[in-house]
């Protein structure tokens, strides 16, 4: 069972890597730019550096930051003594890939071209694996307890032609496989962290589903297991005004994330703000963390903050080149 004590080192080396962190005062540079080649200068500025020079394009950005991104993925799988630590939040992406995978094997059926171009590297099986057990159908090789849902998934697939169908039974899949990586490492915040993850998606698609005018059962769905907040109270939170959501879930920590989203004027705005609020919880139930030097969730406080960096400066670029008003870009960027 994974010990606190053998983390000497990691966190050690957390600290160190921690001085990659782009902070505000760069962020609110780069939001202040004039333009995009003068936020990209501001970022060349970072760890980010190399990765900018490698760029084909101004509006190639997304590639550094995904380098940026893997690189850290990489350094900190050499050193954690527990490879689950690290797999904590690769395994979306390894799920994403999956789902590409799926879906272009199912386009080239019907004639149509395959999407490599949607795979990632920051999973943490090499994609050439995840593709070669989907072609060769030989799903024991899939990680994750995949090898006993992908029958499924085809099969629900050759019945109802229902991709989101296919997508929720992964989703599913996933969850459970998220919380197994959680309990393998055994550590408190580890655990936490897990039931906030649960929490603040099945808040998320609680809003989705509702802007698609899903309800009851439908809902129930798409939800899942392990969180704080009961699946019953999030069905019936389906049925109460969004802004009331805090008050009803006043009991729980992200109550008063949700609580700073304030009225929105429309649901796509909501949806915007309500995904800030969630990630700002998240962040929020981690930050303590930095407090306990030598303890093994920083690991994982610094992949999360790491990953929301990233997603910081994809938003401010992003603006740069939609000529999104700055004062409206502030109010989305996310807290580190």
């Amino acid at each position: 069972m994974p010990t606190p004590e053998r983390y000497g080192y990691a966190t050690a080396r957390i600290r160190a890597m921690e001085r990659r962190f782009v902070d505000q005062g760069v962020l609110q540079r780069m939001l202040d730019a004039e333009d995009l080649s003068s936020a990209l200068k501001v970022l060349g500025e970072t760890a980010y550096a190399p990765w900018l020079a490698e760029m084909k394009s101004e509006r190639d950005f997304d590639r550094p930051i995904s380098s940026e991104m893997f690189y850290c993925y990489e350094e900190v799988r050499q050193f954690v003594p527990d490879p689950e630590m690290g797999q904590l939040l690769r395994i979306t992406y390894d799920f994403h890939n999956i789902k590409v995978i799926l879906k272009s094997m199912l386009r080239h059926r019907r004639g149509q071209s395959r999407r490599w171009d949607l795979l990632t590297n920051l999973a943490s099986r090499e994609t050439d694996d995840l593709l070669a057990a989907m072609e060769s159908e030989d799903y024991r090789l899939l990680p994750y307890g995949l090898s006993g849902v992908m029958g499924e998934c085809l099969s629900i697939w050759e019945q109802t032609q229902d991709i989101v169908e296919v997508e929720k039974r992964l989703d599913a899949q996933l969850f459970r496989a998220l919380g197994d990586l959680a309990k393998a490492t055994a550590f408190p915040g580890v655990l936490r962290w897990f039931r906030a993850r649960v929490d603040a998606e099945n808040i998320r698609n609680l809003l989705r589903l509702r802007r698609a005018g899903e309800e009851g059962v439908k809902i129930s769905e798409f939800l899942h297991e392990g969180g704080n907040v009961s699946l019953e109270r999030l069905v019936d939170l389906g049925s109460e005004p969004v802004e009331s959501w805090s008050r009803v879930l006043h009991y729980a920590d992200v109550a008063p994330y949700l609580a700073e989203m304030g009225e929105q004027g429309s649901s796509e705005a909501m949806l915007v703000m309500l995904e800030k609020a969630l990630d700002d919880y998240i962040s929020g139930m981690l930050a303590p963390f930095s407090y306990t030097p030598f303890a093994p969730e920083n690991v994982l406080r610094f992949l999360w903050s790491k990953e929301i960096e990233t997603k910081n400066v994809r938003i401010v670029l992003v603006s740069k080149t939609s000529g999104l008003d700055r004062d409206m870009v502030r109010k989305v960027l996310r807290r580190v």
